[in-house]
C-alpha cells in the first residue's frame, strides 16, 4: 500500500486525487493533509480519510482544525514551515503536489531531498527551478510523475521509448473560453467570462491561466525540463474538444497520442499507481461521441501571455522565475478586479524588462528573483 501526501488538498486536483484514493483503498492510504484556508473542507476530508497528520497554512486557523480533530488522533500543526517539514516524513511515499503557485517549490525540494516520489501537479515548480528540480532529483534517486493532463499524455506516448529521442511534443490546449476572439472582445471581458472554462472543471487561478493562455505557457517550460527539450521541440496546438490529450513525433514522423474525455481524476490516478495501470468505473471515450476532432495553430498575437512564456523560455535563467510572479500578481489582480484581461500581459511583460537578469541563478538568486518581481508588479498596478 501506498501512502500518500496531498499537498492542497481542498482544491480541484486535491479533492479529485481523494476521490481516487477513496476508489482504491486497498493500493493507497493518506498520509498528510495541508490545506492554506478551506479549514471545514480540511476537517470533512480528515475525518474520513484519517491521516496521520494535517497542516493548515493559515495560523488563525489552526485552533479551529486542532479542536475539530483532537479526538480523532490526528496530528495537527500549522503554517508554511510545517508544509516544507511535513513532507520529509519517513512514513510518506508519494507526496501530491497540489499547491497553486510558488507556494509549492520549497516542500516539494524538501520531499526530493528525501528520495520521495513525485506525483507533480504543481506545474510552477519546474517554471520557476527546472534544473534545480531536475538536478536534485537525479542526486537523490526521486521520480517525478506528471499529474498535468498534457504531461501524463506525453509520459504514456513516451513508454517504451527509451531508445527513441523526441523530435517535437505537441501540447494542446482547448483554448478556453475565449478561443478565436480577437483583442478588441478581450478589453472588456469580465471575471466571470474567464472563469467559464467549456471542458474542465479547475481553481480560480488556473482557469484565469487557461484563459489567457498563460497556462499553456507554464506546461511548455515544464515540458522542458520534464522531458529535457529544447523551445523549438515543443508545439502547442488548440483543440477544443479536448479529446488528444498531448502527442510525441518520433525521427521517423511517427505520432503517438493519448486520449480520453477531459477527467483529470485519469492522470492522477496513473500517476500515483505508476506503473501499474489500475481499473476503474470513469466514463469511457466513444469515437461515435467525438466525430470530429478538429486542430487549430494558437493565436500568440492575441494571447500575448503564451509569447511571453516562450520568450522566458529561450532566455532562461531567472526569466521563467519573473514570468511567473508577475502572473501570480496579475492573475489575482484581476479577479478582484483591479486590472482588465489584456493588461495582465502588459504587467508581466513589463516586469519581464525591468527584473535584473541573472543567467545561472541558485535557490537563494530565484527566491529573491520572485521577492522582488512581486514588489515590482504590485508597485506598477
Amino acid at each position: 500500500m501506498k501512502k500518500i501526501a496531498i499537498l492542497g488538498s481542498t482544491g480541484s486536483i486535491g479533492t479529485q486525487a481523494l476521490e481516487v484514493i477513496s476508489e482504491n483503498r486497498e493500493a493507497f492510504s493518506v498520509e498528510t493533509l495541508t490545506a492554506n484556508n478551506n479549514a471545514d473542507l480540511l476537517i470533512k476530508q480528515a475525518k474520513i480519510f484519517k491521516p496521520n497528520s494535517v497542516v493548515i497554512r493559515n495560523e488563525e486557523k489552526y485552533k479551529l482544525v486542532n479542536d475539530a480533530l483532537s479526538s480523532e488522533g490526528i496530528k495537527v500543526y500549522c503554517g508554511a514551515k510545517s508544509i516544507e517539514d511535513i513532507v520529509t516524513s519517513d512514513s510518506i511515499d508519494i507526496v501530491l503536489t497540489a499547491m497553486v503557485g510558488y507556494s509549492g517549490l520549497i516542500p516539494t525540494i524538501n520531499a526530493i531531498k528525501k528520495g520521495k516520489t513525485i506525483a507533480l501537479a504543481n506545474k510552477e515548480t519546474l517554471v520557476v527551478a527546472g534544473k534545480i528540480i531536475t538536478d536534485l532529483a537525479k542526486e537523490y534517486g526521486s521520480k517525478i510523475l506528471p499529474v498535468d493532463s498534457e504531461h501524463s499524455a506525453i509520459f504514456q506516448c513516451l513508454s517504451g521509448e527509451i531508445q527513441n529521442p523526441i523530435e517535437k511534443i505537441f501540447l494542446t490546449a482547448s483554448g478556453g473560453p475565449f478561443r478565436g476572439k480577437n483583442t478588441e472582445f478581450l478589453q472588456n471581458v469580465t471575471k466571470k467570462q474567464a472563469l467559464n472554462h467549456p471542458n474542465w472543471v479547475m481553481g480560480n487561478k488556473i482557469t484565469i491561466d487557461s484563459a489567457s493562455l498563460m497556462n499553456k505557457g507554464l506546461e511548455v517550460i515544464e515540458a522542458k525540463w520534464l522531458f529535457d527539450l529544447r523551445a523549438d521541440q515543443i508545439d502547442v496546438v488548440v483543440h477544443p474538444q479536448s479529446i488528444v490529450h498531448s502527442a510525441v513525433q518520433f525521427k521517423d514522423g511517427s505520432i503517438k497520442a493519448q486520449m480520453g474525455i477531459p477527467d483529470m481524476k485519469l492522470p492522477i490516478q496513473y500517476a500515483l499507481g505508476y506503473p501499474k495501470r489500475i481499473k476503474n468505473n470513469f466514463k469511457r471515450f466513444s469515437f461515435f461521441d467525438y466525430p470530429n476532432l478538429t486542430f487549430e495553430k494558437a493565436d500568440r498575437k492575441t494571447f500575448k501571455n503564451l509569447d511571453l512564456a516562450y520568450k522566458a523560455l529561450e532566455t532562461g535563467g531567472n526569466s521563467p522565475c519573473i514570468l511567473n510572479a508577475a502572473n501570480e500578481i496579475a492573475v489575482e489582480a484581476f479577479l478582484n478586479e483591479k486590472i482588465s484581461f489584456l493588461k495582465m500581459s502588459d504587467l508581466i511583460a513589463n516586469c519581464m524588462e525591468k527584473i535584473i537578469f541573472v543567467k545561472n541563478p541558485d535557490l537563494e538568486d530565484l527566491i529573491a528573483t520572485d521577492s522582488e518581481t512581486r514588489i515590482l508588479a504590485k508597485q506598477l498596478l
